[in-house]
């Protein structure tokens, strides 16, 4: 029987940490993701919110995410009497140089390939697409769907998922575990996913986990997803899923092919993306070559 019992239980009395973080995926994926959804979606009926790509429809589809985060990451936290935003999201950060190294990380790849389209032949511009209040309004309103939606993510892929498997099985196979599930989830429930979107979900989500190991929090991480995102959604207008913006910047025609343009998936699995995340991987690790690894 105590053999038995120390496969489950470490030395601390405590339930071994690969033990938690399997039970974070089943308690986050199979038990309150499916409860919440149909809540969710008895909500969106009574709001009358459409499942468009709409800076409503898509916060309201991420706060369901950041409440998943929040609630498995809490009850976890106190079990292991610690507070819940200390497994990398320490609040008094938030608004630290390394959230804002990273938003001007993403603004900067994401210009970068649109920009690589434009002289290509890929994407044509004809103007603004908005104006006036129109277009005050959804730059504010797509700037707070993508905080959530940076801080939503993060928190339930890279936050106590990544940090207790670490414990168990290592740094980089961790990473790699949360990179597959990341585009995993992307590859069977995003509309027209391909392989070369599934190799920028892979080298970006890895690209992020290091950010952690080598910054100590994931405010480099929130900060270049909330820029990135709100750079496709409204100031390029990429298509997403198939899906066109609601409230885009840019009036934008993409007429190329699609390893140039990523087609109905947009800019992230365009071919540019490549050697864009290769040189964030080498600014990351010589920008902070001299911190000490991040220890768990």
């Amino acid at each position: 029987m105590s053999a038995i019992k120390g496969i489950f239980v470490g030395a601390d009395g405590k339930l071994r940490p690969i033990w938690r973080a399997i039970l974070f995926v089943v308690a986050s994926y199979f038990v309150l993701s499916p409860v919440l959804d149909w809540i969710f979606s008895r909500i969106a009926e009574w709001l009358n919110i459409s499942q468009t790509l709409s800076p409503g429809a898509v916060a309201f589809s991420e706060f369901e995410n950041f409440l998943i985060a929040l609630i498995c990451t809490a009850a976890f936290a106190l079990y292991e009497r610690r507070r819940v935003d200390s497994y990398g999201l320490p609040v008094n950060r938030a608004l630290s140089r390394q959230t804002f190294e990273g938003f001007i990380a993403g603004i900067l790849m994401a210009g970068a390939v649109a920009l690589g389209m434009l002289l290509l032949g890929g994407m044509r511009v004809r103007g603004l697409a908005l104006s006036g209040g129109a277009l005050a309004g959804y730059a504010l309103a797509w700037f707070g769907t993508n905080i959530v939606i940076g801080i939503a993510e993060e928190f339930w892929f890279r936050s106590y998922f990544l940090q207790t498997l670490w414990k168990a099985i290592g740094f980089w196979p961790s990473a790699v575990v949360v990179a597959l599930l990341f585009a995993a989830i992307h590859y069977f429930f995003k509309q027209g996913e391909n392989i070369w979107d599934v190799i920028t979900l892979l080298s970006l989500s890895l690209l992020l986990s290091y950010s952690l190991l080598r910054t100590g929090t994931l405010w480099f991480a929130v900060g270049f997803h909330v820029a990135f995102d709100y750079m496709q959604l409204f100031v390029i207008g990429t298509p997403n899923g198939a899906h066109i913006p609601v409230g885009r910047l840019l009036n934008v025609h993409f007429t190329g092919p699609a390893w140039l343009t990523g087609g109905v998936l947009g800019t992230e699995a365009s071919f540019l993306m490549y050697p864009a995340i290769a040189l964030l991987w080498l600014y990351v690790w010589w920008r902070y070559r001299a911190n000490p690894p991040l220890k768990v």
